[in-house]
């Protein structure tokens, strides 16, 4: 499997998480957020205190911005991990029972076609011990450690993108917390400058302070299950990995020495 692209995946959302940050940050003047303080009091008016998804997304401040990039990362990484994380592409169990085959006779040659021809992480170790084959000199402790470093190569990089999760669910909940200091800092702030009895302001940055908390935990607490849920997957998977790959050096000691 390649993962050299996914490998940026990260950088790519820290870079796109700091920008808009900043960006949010260095143009929303205090007189922008008085604004919409005042325009969200007259829309409670009017509607009887509701508030849609938008007016909670307005009032949670710019902490809603990069909580809303790692729901978006975080659901994107659910999604992919669905996709790979199972056992059929990474184990090939079809190519495998050819592979068993060809071994079963010694044609070293055509296991390492059908390696090529069915690429996945199992036939990729596979391949990388036949490499080491030497029929009329044989090793078998060479054909052993040939599979364990490609094992730690092609096993590791799946993997990565299932920590990804991790780093979703905690990251989530460390901005929302953020936010939730903003959000106070803001309200202890009104206090100094206009007293206690400004309370519309006093609302307007409590309510940024509980939903941004909030939000990091809707976000968080699903990439962490998912993060848990992919690892447990993949530690079956590779466990079978290694029984299959186990069985196949089987064969091929035991044909190896009838041969002999």
């Amino acid at each position: 499997m390649n993962t050299s692209k996914l490998r940026i995946l990260p950088y790519l959302i820290a870079v796109a998480l700091f920008a808009v940050t900043l960006q949010w940050m260095f143009t929303q003047p205090l007189s922008a957020q008085e604004a919409d303080i005042t325009e969200e009091a007259a829309l409670e008016e009017v509607t009887g205190g509701e508030k849609s998804i938008i007016d909670m997304f307005r009032a949670g401040g710019w902490a809603m911005y990069p909580l809303t990039l790692l729901s978006i990362g975080g659901f994107g990484l659910i999604v992919y991990n669905f996709m790979a994380v199972r056992p059929e592409p990474i184990l090939n169990s079809e190519a495998t029972v050819q592979i068993d085959k060809a071994l079963e006779v010694l044609d070293i040659e055509k296991a390492k076609s059908i390696c090529q021809e069915s690429p996945s992480p199992t036939t990729s170790i596979i391949e990388a011990g036949m490499a080491r084959v030497d029929v009329n000199n044989y090793d078998p402790e060479q054909v052993k450690e040939a599979i364990e470093e490609a094992s730690a190569e092609e096993l590791s990089g799946p993997y990565v993108l299932i920590n990804y999760l991790s780093v979703v669910g905690s990251l989530s909940p460390m901005v929302g917390l953020l936010g939730t200091v903003s959000g106070m800092v803001k309200a202890f702030n009104v206090i100094e400058a206009e007293g206690a009895g400004s309370a519309q302001a006093l609302a307007g940055n409590i309510s940024e302070a509980l939903i941004t908390t909030a939000t990091g935990m809707i976000v968080g607490i699903p990439a962490m299950f998912f993060f848990f849920f992919f690892k447990n997957r993949y530690g079956k998977i590779t466990s079978r990995i290694g029984r299959i790959v186990g069985d196949l050096q089987f064969t091929l000691n035991k044909a190896v020495k009838n041969r002999s």
